[in-house]
């Protein structure tokens, strides 16, 4: 779609609402300033400075103040983009999300518009992939037993000598990577580099292996990987074809004392099986950092279970590194727009990502 203005020499708008509660995720002045720099001519940006959230994909009802502004907005950059203020902004033509995933923005009227939807994919790779490293390093080196027994004040080295213990090295396992996208690429790179052989799960086979990957396959593959691996980790976008992806039936075909690591989102995994799998050591642990229900009873069994490695979706924090990295994708794709070229980062919104 072409970037060219819909009615003659209007002003075109672009309307910004990332004015989040977290304050970490919310734009700072310098970023405000950068997009405000990078204004094209005859381009005119509203700021709005009503709180929004920034949880997930964002909020799903809009503030008052961007559903005034969006009435005569060509452009909109949010988080994610709530469905009543998409049915308002009539002169809608791209909207791109700060978040990554884009499933609170694909209801029907959306899918089914020629709207232009981008998301910041690739923007939290970097700190996510060295999250997914801290925990599987966590399991494999048995830290959970090391800061469990600091706790009781305990000096016990059995765990780590016994005969069978299941402390390991990095180098040489297997790791199963659903998912071979930004997140999925920085996750191979790193465990690569610590001598690990990744295989990744993705859709497009014809793009070939990213970095760090020894080979990709199809997702009618998993049932034949996943025995095989020692760290499986999910980082695909939730679709209708992921969800409930992990199955009690397919946590049972994981490898006795394989670790499973989430970073995507919590619906990608049957709880209940996993809760189960903890209980039974048939897993050796699970890190967590998303969940079907957020934020996670405080009554969940998983609070309960020493084997999982739980935190409150924060894999992707960096300070003072999310907005020049998500800043650089808006930026470039703002130009790429009024020049009518194709834009990074373009969600297929039948595919869900």
């Amino acid at each position: 779609m072409s970037g060219e203005p819909g009615t003659g020499s209007r002003e075109r708008l672009l309307v910004v609402d990332l004015a989040a509660r977290a304050k970490n995720w919310a734009l700072q002045p310098e970023g405000e300033r950068r997009i405000l720099e990078a204004t094209p001519e005859g381009w005119r940006v509203h700021v709005v400075r009503a709180l929004t959230s920034s949880d997930g994909d964002g909020p799903r009802e809009p503030s008052e103040e961007s559903m005034t502004a969006i009435a005569g907005a060509e452009v909109y950059f949010g988080f994610g983009v709530p469905r009543p203020l998409f049915l308002a902004g009539k002169q809608l033509r791209w909207v791109h999300s700060a978040a990554a995933g884009v499933g609170n923005a694909l209801y029907a009227e959306m899918v089914n518009s020629d709207v232009l939807l981008t998301n910041s994919a690739g923007v939290h790779a970097i700190p996510i992939a060295e999250y997914v490293v801290a925990g599987v390093l966590h399991f494999f080196r048995g830290l959970d037993v090391v800061v469990a027994q600091q706790h009781r004040g305990v000096w016990d080295k059995s765990f780590f000598t016994a005969e069978h213990s299941p402390v390991r090295e990095v180098n040489g396992a297997r790791v199963l990577v659903v998912g071979a996208g930004g997140i999925g690429t920085q996750v191979a790179i790193r465990m690569h580099a610590l001598g690990a052989r990744c295989i990744g799960i993705r859709r497009r086979l014809e793009r070939g292996a990213p970095p760090g990957f020894d080979r990709v396959v199809a997702l009618d593959e998993l049932d034949n990987e996943l025995p095989e691996a020692d760290v499986v980790v999910l980082a695909t976008p939730l679709t209708s074809s992921s969800k409930g992806l992990l199955t009690a039936d397919r946590l049972n075909a994981m490898k006795q004392g394989s670790i499973l690591v989430n970073v995507a989102r919590g619906a990608l995994v049957d709880e209940d099986a996993l809760v189960d799998a903890l209980r039974r050591g048939h897993l050796r642990g699970a890190v967590l950092d998303v969940f079907r229900e957020e934020p996670l009873a405080s009554g969940h069994p998983l609070w309960q279970l020493p084997s999982a490695l739980l935190s409150p979706h924060i894999s992707p924090v960096s300070p003072g590194r999310f907005w020049p990295r998500a800043l650089d994708v808006f930026c470039d794709n703002w130009g790429r727009y009024v020049r009518g070229e194709p834009l990074r980062n373009l969600v297929d919104k039948h595919a869900g990502y």
